[in-house]
């Protein structure tokens, strides 16, 4: 049954889908980045509460900068913005039509139909989720990045920028000429305090252009800090195959865990929808939250994921059946992660890391270790980084965390063990791989990369150990490396 608001009706029975009329939604938020990940959670959390008869007037238009999202908009436009969620459990699978998307901007070199539909006072939220490396934050001092090609353009072009924060300013700039209001910006990406670092890349690139405006944006918008949480894998033929088994004709179906949460700040300048009521949390304390998932969670699939690329592993739930891999995991995370992070209500980091490792075990979750380990130089310098770095001011363990990062510079070379091809896997992957393979005979010249390690790559004791670990990783192998780690 191809998908569509005509077919909603006719799908097989047990699909669960809209309850709500979709002709009478009206839009209140604009999300830009409309991946898997969105529909599977921002989206989600609010067609539940349209389920529940609530949020009729925050119905979603997505958006996208980049001329890859055309695709995805035509995709989800011939089947009325509907998007099929599939969650896959060990015990069982469920299937549901989510209907709380009704619009898809236009994509444009310039960006102007995007500015102009976030001028429409009706929008009160533009959310994001652009990736972790997507915000143009200088990786070492973490402060805003106005060298970037990206940003000069949209410093020397404001009227027709190229990324979303150029759009989001130039918008904001009309609304308040117009006196239709600020609006909250709301990042939904894995980053710690993810709303702090929007605050400063749109401030900032406003700053560059119109210092009152700037100022104005500062003082009127919200940029509420969030922690969201879900393993969704990327679609691919097996997930299409498999919306069609279940009985739906999706272009672009949505495969997820059966775990989701979302932390936010309740800081909303212009209204929110009661998110809460679908399960959301509401809380003034997001940074512990967030502490635990993006040190356990998103420095775990780390951890994994370099280890198991080497191996060949295909998926995080192989790598986790690995009896080396899995072990890995669960030793780095209880020995020198979980020290460092705070318990949350109701949950403790000791008990987070069981949670996860039944996580990343599902095997239903078709999860690459490809797709977990991209853009390392994003997710290493933000997930374990952090951690590695208070480990060694505190005189803690760092042997896993330096392993791992031999683990990294292993795989950054581009071949497995078994001799096959990494394909580049990381936005500045050509540099990364030169050192790597420098660093072979020369393990310094890995911890040398200041726009990742900084000041860490000159600590003694990182140094000690990371040439120790990948000196033993390239003279007798990974598994070597692991059992001389797990025997301690």
């Amino acid at each position: 049954m191809k998908l569509s608001n005509a077919t909603l009706s006719d799908l097989p029975d047990g699909i669960s889908r809209p309850s709500y009329d979709r002709n009478g939604l009206t839009p209140g938020i604009i999300h830009i980045g409309l991946g898997n990940f969105h529909r599977a959670h921002q989206a989600r959390y609010l067609h539940c509460l349209m389920q529940q008869g609530l949020a009729h007037d925050w119905a979603i238009i997505g958006a996208g900068v980049r001329s890859y999202d055309e695709a995805q908009r035509q995709k989800l436009a011939a089947q009325d913005y509907l998007t099929t969620l599939i969650e896959l459990d060990p015990a069982g699978q469920s299937i549901e039509v989510v209907g709380s998307m009704i619009d898809y901007v236009p994509i444009e070199k310039d960006n102007s139909n995007l500015i102009e539909r976030m001028t429409d006072p009706s929008i009160r939220i533009v959310s994001l989720t652009v990736t972790e490396s997507g915000y143009y934050i200088d990786p070492v001092s973490k402060q805003f990045d106005v060298s970037d090609p990206d940003i000069q353009h949209d410093v020397a072009h404001p009227e027709a920028p190229m990324t979303a924060f150029g759009a989001i300013v130039a918008a904001l700039k009309m609304r308040r000429a117009s006196g239709a209001g600020p609006f909250t910006v709301q990042s939904c990406d894995n980053l710690q305090g993810n709303g702090n670092l929007l605050r400063q890349t749109v401030v900032s690139l406003a700053r560059l252009t119109d210092q009152e405006l700037a100022g104005w944006i500062d003082q009127n918008c919200s940029f509420p800090n969030s922690m969201v949480d879900c393993i969704v894998p990327a679609t691919g033929p097996k997930e299409l195959a498999l919306a069609k088994q279940l009985g739906v004709d999706d272009a672009v179906p949505v495969t997820h865990e059966n775990f989701r949460q979302w932390v936010i700040e309740d800081k909303f300048c212009a209204g929110r929808p009661d998110w809460n009521k679908a399960g959301a949390i509401f809380s003034d304390d997001v940074h512990a939250y967030e502490t635990m998932k993006i040190r356990i969670l998103n420095g775990g699939h780390q951890i994994v994921a370099n280890a198991g690329e080497i191996l060949s592993m295909e998926t995080i739930s192989d790598c986790m059946a690995h009896p080396l891999i899995g072990a890995l995991f669960r030793k780095v995370a209880s020995e020198e992660i979980v020290p460092l992070v705070p318990a949350v209500p109701d949950m403790t980091a000791e008990d987070y890391v069981q949670v996860i490792d039944r996580r990343f075990s599902n095997p239903e979750i078709i999860d690459t270790v490809r797709r977990v380990a991209f853009d390392g130089s994003s997710r290493h310098t933000g997930f374990l980084l952090p951690t590695l770095r208070e480990s060694l001011a505190s005189g803690g363990s760092i042997e896993g965390l330096a392993l791992v990062q031999a683990l990294w510079a292993r795989m950054c070379q581009g071949t497995r063990e078994d001799g096959s091809l990494i394909e580049a896997n990381d936005p500045i992957w050509d540099a990364l791989n030169a050192v790597a393979n420098i660093a072979r005979t020369d393990p310094q010249a890995w911890l040398n990369q200041d726009n990742l390690y900084g000041d860490l790559g000159t600590n003694d004791r990182l140094s000690e150990s990371f040439g120790r670990w990948l000196k033993l990783i390239w003279d007798d192998g990974t598994e070597a490396a692991l059992k001389t780690y797990l025997n301690g």
